[in-house]
């Protein structure tokens, strides 16, 4: 991440919202979508990085859009965030979205077909 980058959290009760959320985001700021952790049964945090001011409006999006469709726990803006708190982020925290695999990842069919 590079020095000058943010991170932005939304958290949501449900997935519909979570969604919505994290769509609203990056629709109105160019960020990214880092992660989209579980937390609990029902509780899902969608997290973005990008410059400070993109990140801020990304957020207020994305609290608005969860507040609409569901239900808005809690939202969070780090400025500049630790190196700690990056790897925390990017590494640590479990993703409900599976990563993308490539065609050597993927599972091998049945011989001869």
């Amino acid at each position: 991440m590079a020095e000058n980058e943010a991170l932005g959290f939304v958290e949501t009760r449900g997935l519909v919202a979570a969604i919505e959320a994290a769509d609203a985001m990056v629709k109105a700021a160019r960020v990214r979508i880092k992660t989209v952790g579980n937390a609990d049964a029902a509780l899902i945090s969608v997290i973005c990085e990008g410059d400070l001011a993109a990140c801020a409006a990304a957020v207020d999006a994305g609290k608005a859009a969860a507040a609409r469709v569901g239900d808005l726990v809690a939202s969070n803006l780090i400025p500049r965030p630790d190196d700690d708190t990056a790897t925390l982020v990017g590494e640590r925290i479990d993703g409900i979205m599976p990563r993308k695999r490539g065609a050597e990842d993927k599972p091998k069919g049945k011989a001869g077909k």
